[in-house]
């Protein structure tokens, strides 16, 4: 089969799920809107932090940079995070779907991330609206970067950060193989990842030697480093080391999804699957 038939096979899945993935637009914008409801209480928090604490300041953040911050992080994930990916791959497997892909010339790990592209399309379509009116109704706290070099690595780090995921998330589906439900493995990683990943504080407010350690785990590089390099808070040998380290762990999880494959489908075939 040609490179061009191949491109435009994963086109036509691409398609197909953005065709299914819009039913579902509603679903979204409720979940995006109401999604919202817990910055209401961050920002309350540390509007309550800022003011016991009396200096305004805390490891560089103010009030203002900290709501920023926040802001940013709800805008990154709604733009990088899978949704329910695991629960339908892992659906495949128990209700043995995937038997269809093993008599085809299409990598199940290709069809899924078509689907996966699809779905954060259309996800990003209907969940900006609820967002653009949070950031302006904070429009007074908001500082865009100068730097158009920032703008790119920003972006390309939100990429790497997006092709993570669905991998992580690939890889914990693949559990499915073996066990029947993987919900308690799934709640155990996503845990890791809200407390790691920034989503409940910058991470860069933690101790100095916390920090070093955090850097090397992929939760680092999933949501906190395209938002640390947008507000510029990532900058010289720092930011250069954070990107290659996020590399390097993008293709580790692209190789662990495609190994987890295999061993499963290994698995899944020995016991007559």
């Amino acid at each position: 089969m040609s490179m061009t038939a191949k491109v435009d096979k994963y086109i036509s899945v691409f398609n197909i799920g953005l065709q299914n993935t819009f039913v579902y637009r509603w679903n979204y914008f409720l979940r995006a809107l109401f999604g919202l409801i817990p910055l209401a209480g961050t920002v309350f928090l540390w509007s309550a932090v800022f003011k016991e604490r009396g200096d305004g300041a805390l490891h560089g953040y103010d009030y203002g940079s900290m709501v920023y911050y926040y802001l940013l992080t709800i805008l990154v994930s709604n733009l990088v995070t899978p949704t329910e990916d695991e629960w339908q791959i892992a659906a495949d497997i128990r209700e043995g779907q995937i038997n269809s892909f093993l008599t085809k010339p299409m990598s199940y790990l290709g069809y899924r991330f078509s689907i996966f592209l699809s779905g954060r399309l259309v996800y990003t379509f209907v969940t900006l609206p609820p967002i653009a009116l949070i950031f302006l109704y904070f429009r007074g706290y908001i500082t865009l970067p100068h730097d158009l070099m920032t703008y790119i690595l920003a972006t390309v780090s939100m990429f790497m950060a997006a092709f993570m995921q669905f991998f992580i998330t690939y890889s914990l589906a693949m559990m499915a193989f073996w066990i029947l439900e993987i919900s308690t493995v799934v709640f155990i990683v996503y845990s890791f990842e809200y407390f790691l990943g920034g989503q409940m504080f910058p991470i860069d407010i933690m101790p100095v030697g916390v920090q070093a350690v955090m850097k090397w785990l992929p939760f680092y590089y999933e949501l906190f480093c395209p938002v640390a390099i947008f507000l510029e808070r990532l900058r010289g040998a720092d930011l250069w080391q954070a990107l290659a380290i996020q590399t390097g762990w993008l293709f580790l999880t692209w190789a662990a999804a495609r190994e987890m494959w295999r061993r499963g489908l290994g698995h899944y075939q020995a016991v007559g699957g």
